[in-house]
């Protein structure tokens, strides 16, 4: 079982760090499917979930932002205004987890990530957009290729608090939803905004797990085997990421989110 941790860790951390998501997308729903069908793991409940999530989360972010940085993908100012609004709202998150039922939580969890996926389909702002024209104005230089954006700072705020309280509502780590807004909202390139997110997941996660271990939800003789597989998956994945090309990380984010959501809400409906 432990084996099977580990290398649930590795993949679910290198899947994670390619798209920016974090690997809570991925692991919460292996944990919910393993839970049902195996008896190794009839330790799984929403609550103990989401505190293996964000613990794993940590080392999968500190692992990934250090390979981003490295190669200078992250942006810091952005990464840091979002961790003033995801740190409270992971903390709230976290706190409403302990009402959830193990049916509603993967029926709400499927639908968030459908509709998460269907975003990706919205057309993107431009620069020139009422909503992105004034903000923080931010230049980055990538492969040789300078990006201008900017960051409204309230936008911001409400974003990340937002996507803070629902990653500690379902210890997804908040790539999920900050990824796609990154993009879309805002016109931040996909490399940047995924760099950038696992920047931010790694220190929003240590304030959410920090309130789930306070909670009780944490099964620390469990998570500790899936930290060495996330800590290397995502090294890995970051390494894969800067290979990819923008609109293919936007696809695999599109096809993963969407197979997710289907098997959630199967799985809730069931």
């Amino acid at each position: 079982m432990f084996f099977v941790m580990f290398i649930i860790g590795l993949v679910t951390a290198l899947v994670g760090s390619v798209a920016g998501l974090g690997g809570g997308v991925i692991l919460v729903p292996v944990l919910l499917f393993l839970g049902d069908h195996f008896s190794s793991f009839d330790w799984v409940s929403p609550q103990s979930i989401v505190g293996v999530s964000l613990v794993v989360m940590i080392f999968t972010g500190m692992s990934s932002a250090i390979s981003y940085m490295k190669h200078e993908r992250v942006d810091k100012k952005i990464g840091l205004i979002f961790l003033f609004g995801s740190i409270p709202g992971g903390i709230v998150g976290s706190w409403f987890n302990q009402y959830f039922k193990t049916d509603g939580f993967s029926l709400f969890f499927g639908c968030v990530m459908i509709i998460v996926s269907l975003l990706f389909f919205i057309p993107r702002r431009q620069i020139g957009d009422p909503l992105i024209k004034k903000g923080l104005k931010r230049e980055k230089t990538i492969d040789g290729k300078t990006y201008t954006y900017r960051m409204p700072f309230l936008i911001g705020f409400v974003l990340s608090f937002t996507v803070g309280m629902l990653s500690g509502l379902l210890g997804i780590g908040g790539g999920s939803l900050m990824v796609p807004a990154m993009i879309l909202l805002l016109n931040i390139p996909p490399h940047i905004a995924t760099a950038t997110s696992m920047f931010m997941i790694f220190f929003a996660s240590i304030s959410s797990s920090a309130m789930h271990v306070f909670l009780g939800h944490v099964e620390l003789g469990y998570t500790l085997w899936f930290i060495p597989g996330a800590y290397l998956g995502g090294t890995l994945g970051a390494g894969i990421n800067r290979k990819l090309n923008g609109r293919a990380v936007e696809w695999f984010l599109r096809v993963l989110l969407i197979l997710i959501g289907i098997r959630l809400i199967w799985q809730g409906l069931g």
